[in-house]
């Protein structure tokens, strides 16, 4: 269903996409935190697809907020987890606040090293 411009122009990424697949997952195996799953089965508790589940928990494993052995999959420490998603909560919030960072324009702003 379309959206009107005003719309498209006021919303941030986020609250037009809504969950990222990485929290699905995330939601999902720290719902179930007593059980491992493999990906298809967390493909269908998370609800994102299957071609893409194994890449989303790739990158959580990187950074350490699941867990894997074999062919299964579990939530990693859930202190861990609560710190990452309270950062990503924070970010969001000053980029729907302040707009997004723009890279070029703080490089023009850094201190040059001396």
């Amino acid at each position: 269903m379309p959206i009107d411009i005003e719309t498209f122009d006021a919303s941030s990424e986020h609250e037009l996409t809504g969950e990222t697949n990485a929290e699905r997952i995330i939601t999902f195996l720290a719902r179930n935190d007593d059980k491992a799953f493999t990906p298809a089965e967390i493909a269908d508790g998370s609800g994102v697809k299957k071609g893409s589940v194994s890449t989303v928990l790739s990158r959580l494993e990187d950074k350490q907020l699941v867990r894997h052995k074999g062919e299964y999959w579990a939530i990693g420490d859930m202190d861990r987890v609560r710190d990452a998603y309270d950062f990503h909560r924070t970010v969001q919030r000053l980029d729907d606040q302040y707009g997004d960072e723009d890279l070029e324009e703080w490089q023009e702003h850094a201190a040059e090293d001396a």
